[in-house]
């Protein structure tokens, strides 16, 4: 093969699943063209020389204003009609983005034979049955590669420089050293354990020596608010990028979160996870690469249905049992 596209548009924990496949075929075809179809917002997670061309969607932008959108879609018809690519692998499982495969022009559009979305496999040209149980063999099943090391797929993730020397800046001015880096946000609010619980294990940590970040990520202000004032002073809040976060993580000595993108991120980059599981399973979603304890209460089940209600079996998970788990990683 030497023209590969991706399509694997979001959202960040997802793209971040999707990265050791892709980072093992680039080992696998060193002199491959691999091309990868995005969403405008994510495309900081993206680094060359893993990808050689980064082609970006906005979907969003397209359902709100259609006749903008329609031209912006030609655009990006034309855009992947003329890379030529040989083979597109859908890593989505969506309808979306099997269509945008499709309309890709790619000879052969290659999916999971169980995706997300049943119809999306109808478009695909050739289906593979997934056997594994994580979401990151699958994608490198999808693929036809074995999942690459850690360390390879940390390597793919982009380093900035500038967002480097803003971190550790950051860091000299605040007098912090050894931190973890606690997210209390989440994806939907069944998967959010209590904000101010988080708070309750930043003052646990500083009795370890051990300061604490909380992470805002975009439309979670307010919960990393909850955490700071029940943290009474001992936890910081970060407003920050996503290469920027990238950065503070890399220097993390524990993260510390539910199943959300920068839980993923910490993964990939190696730093110990304390995982807090509600209703998605940690089998197919948790921790793969770093070391990690996973704490999910008996009571949850799965569930990957966006509901905003809190999961009960994630509401009887402690903040001792979180201390005490950060305890024995550090």
């Amino acid at each position: 093969m030497e023209r590969i596209l991706i399509a694997r548009l979001g959202a960040m924990g997802d793209i971040l699943h999707a990265l050791p496949a892709v980072t093992a075929l680039r080992k696998e075809n060193p002199r491959a063209h691999i091309g990868w179809l995005v969403e405008r917002h994510w495309q900081e997670l993206l680094s060359s020389p893993l990808v050689d061309t980064v082609h970006l969607a906005d979907t969003k932008h397209w359902r709100k204003h259609p006749v903008s959108g329609v031209s912006a879609l030609s655009g990006l018809r034309r855009e992947l009609h003329q890379a030529r690519y040989e083979v597109c692998c859908d890593l989505q499982g969506a309808m979306k983005s099997a269509l945008l495969a499709r309309m890709g022009g790619a000879k052969i559009v290659i999916g999971s034979d169980t995706p997300r979305e049943g119809f999306a496999r109808l478009l695909y040209q050739q289906r593979v049955r997934t056997t594994r149980a994580h979401v990151i063999e699958q994608a490198a099943e999808v693929c036809g590669v074995a999942v690459a090391s850690r360390d390879d797929s940390a390597a793919s993730l982009p380093i900035d420089p500038a967002a480097e020397e803003w971190c550790a800046s950051e860091l000299r001015r605040r007098g912090i050293t050894r931190f973890a880096l606690l997210n209390p946000g989440a994806g939907w609010g069944a998967k959010q354990w209590p904000a101010e619980r988080y708070g309750g294990v930043a003052r646990r940590l500083q009795e370890f020596g051990i300061a604490s970040l909380i992470n805002a990520g975009p439309n979670e202000a307010e919960p990393a608010r909850k955490a700071s004032d029940a943290s009474q002073g001992t936890a910081v809040v970060i407003d920050c990028s996503l290469s920027q976060l990238i950065s503070f993580t890399r220097r993390a000595a524990l993260f510390i979160g539910g199943d959300t993108g920068p839980m993923h991120l910490a993964n990939l980059l190696g730093v110990p996870v304390i995982a807090i599981f509600g209703p998605t399973d940690p089998l197919r979603n948790g921790p793969y690469y770093t070391p990690s304890i996973v704490l999910r209460s008996a009571a949850s089940s799965t569930s990957y249905t966006h509901t905003s209600q809190a999961d009960e079996g994630l509401l009887n998970i402690s903040i001792d049992e979180v201390a005490d788990a950060a305890r024995r990683l550090l």
